[in-house]
């Protein structure tokens, strides 16, 4: 299995980042996983603005040249990890910028004139790894569940991944450093032992 991880954080001190390890060295130590590839979208300075002219065609996004590292990285990959923090209820400006360009008609999907088109992501499996200040509940209760339905119907399902896995951690400046551990011991055990 190969494990593209998605980064989403400018700070390399982060509760974020903290996690993103933990993905790594369980990915690292699960027999399963044969290569991981770590994208750091702030350290890469990938610039999340779409800009369409004559010269660019948003219909062009799937050929675009400067994306084609990224674009080869999505097709390499079996499992695709998303860690990032929730800001206003949903991913940072810069993740949506990277979803925005990468799962392009045509590259991640295909319309065919009926009322869903052909998700071309799938057999991939996802999960996404994310931290808030809030308590967990409150995007189940106060949000309708935004956040999920969002990553999971509006994007991954949308281009064909079907599994997707949610870690949703609140309180994380919550002053209790034990709480910290625990959901980092989570999310190690998990990719240590995943098999899909």
């Amino acid at each position: 299995m190969n494990v593209l991880v998605i980064y989403t954080h400018p700070n390399h001190e982060s509760l974020s980042y903290a996690f993103l390890q933990q993905v790594l060295q369980g990915s690292r130590e699960n027999g399963n996983i044969a290569e991981i590839q770590t994208l750091d979208l702030y350290e890469e300075g990938f610039n999340p603005a779409l800009v369409f002219n004559k010269e660019k065609r948003r219909r062009d996004m799937h050929i675009d040249p400067s994306l084609a590292k990224y674009r080869e990285q999505l097709i390499w990959a079996d499992k695709i990890v998303f860690v990032y923090p929730i800001w206003w209820g949903r991913p940072p400006a810069m993740l949506l910028g990277y979803i925005d360009q990468m799962f392009s008609s045509n590259f991640a999907y295909r319309d065919h004139g009926g009322l869903l088109p052909e998700g071309l992501l799938k057999g991939k499996t996802a999960v996404c790894i994310s931290a808030m200040k809030g308590p967990t509940f409150y995007p189940l209760y106060w949000l309708n569940n935004a956040h999920k339905i969002l990553m999971r119907k509006a994007l991954l399902n949308y281009v064909g991944i079907k599994s997707v896995k949610f870690f949703e951690f609140g309180n994380m400046e919550s002053p209790k450093k034990g709480r910290h551990m625990q959901k980092l011991s989570k999310v190690y055990r998990y990719f240590k032992a995943v098999a899909r």
